[in-house]
């Protein structure tokens, strides 16, 4: 990564006008995609908040990081759902536990959130066994409060999980119950505050003919290509090409923050790249910990220590992004107002 100078060239480029996702609501602070977590987003001045979805037995989107949720609630430990314990073969993984396609929304009810990631951030766990899972309904409907609260708009941001696997495997189509359920809330034009995004192709392929409302595709730097297309790969969707097959049918991308910045912290061609499409940049995720930084950017050997945050948000803006995923909404909305992208 480079030195902080290149950073500070990000108040030059209008970065006020960049836009702050509350990845999972406020995750830094809060167990992930619960009510309390997008409100406290909300509250921090998130412009879109993002919930992940998947889908209930009885066909109710409900916010998870997965369809499997041993790590997300205090499903493993409730014996009377001991004998809903499966092995599923999900995008080609092998996958062991507790899946929310096989509750129905009232058994799903019964569990409590918890700490994704407790070793990183014990004091999330301290709120353990508080908070449902919610719906999307319910997020909706946090958001419209809040609006009326706040007098402002605030965006959602879903992302659709595993759609393919739920189609084809389960016979779920969660495609078809986002629309109606965006429908129902409102959300039908290219201007609402809404971004849909996946990191599968046909689900937002189908999406392009079903609904106006913006499109994002998800680019992974790990997994070589999407679930439901084995023959692309990730890498080549980021080229020039690949960005302009991706302009068919979506509005933006959203990269690991890899595809956006080089090891010494210059920006690659992928924004100008996907500009020259109109298509908006959304990385993600920017966290705060050790663990999840670049390591010239790491402040210690400690993976739960505080790491350069304010350089790594200020790379990105002097690459000229347009938007950033982060789990620490109050520190970006803080850096983003101030300009003072040094660590």
């Amino acid at each position: 990564m480079t030195t902080p100078a290149v950073a500070q060239d990000a108040q030059k480029d209008g970065g006020n006008d960049l836009l702050i996702i509350a990845h999972r609501g406020a995750s830094g602070e809060r167990p992930e995609h619960t009510l309390a977590a997008y409100e406290r987003a909300i509250d921090q001045g998130a412009d879109y908040i993002e919930p992940d979805l998947v889908v209930t037995k009885d066909g109710v989107l409900v916010s998870r990081h997965e369809n499997e949720i041993s790590g997300t609630t205090d499903v493993e430990s409730r014996e009377e759902f001991e004998d809903r314990r499966r092995s599923k073969t999900i995008d080609g993984q092998l996958t062991a536990g507790w899946f929310v396609e096989d509750f129905t929304l009232a058994e799903l009810r019964t569990l409590r959130a918890k700490e994704r990631l407790p070793y990183i951030r014990p004091e999330n766990a301290r709120y353990n066994g508080l908070y449902q899972v919610p719906t999307f309904e319910e997020i909706v409907e946090l958001v419209k409060a809040k609006e009326a609260e706040l007098g402002k708009r605030i965006g959602l941001y879903p992302e659709l999980k595993h759609p393919n696997f739920l189609l084809q495997d389960e016979g779920i189509d969660s495609v078809d119950l986002l629309v109606q359920a965006l429908k129902k809330a409102g959300y039908t034009k290219a201007s609402d505050p809404i971004f849909i995004q996946c990191f599968e192709v046909g689900p937002l392929q189908r999406l392009d003919q079903l609904t106006d409302v913006r499109l994002v595709q998800l680019i992974h730097p790990e997994h070589e290509s999407p679930a439901d297309e084995p023959s692309m790969r990730y890498a080549e969707m980021a080229t020039p090409t690949g960005l302009a097959e991706i302009a068919k049918y979506a509005d933006g991308v959203g990269p690991h923050y890899s595809f956006v910045l080089n090891d010494d912290g210059s920006a690659k061609p992928f924004v100008a790249d996907a500009h020259a499409l109109d298509l908006k940049v959304h990385p993600w995720t920017l966290r705060s910990e050790n663990t999840f930084m670049p390591p010239a950017l790491r402040t210690n050997d400690n993976p739960r220590g505080v790491g350069a945050l304010p350089v790594l948000m200020g790379l990105l803006v002097a690459a000229d992004v347009d938007g950033i995923f982060t789990d620490h909404t109050a520190a970006a909305v803080m850096l983003r107002e101030s300009g003072n992208y040094q660590p």
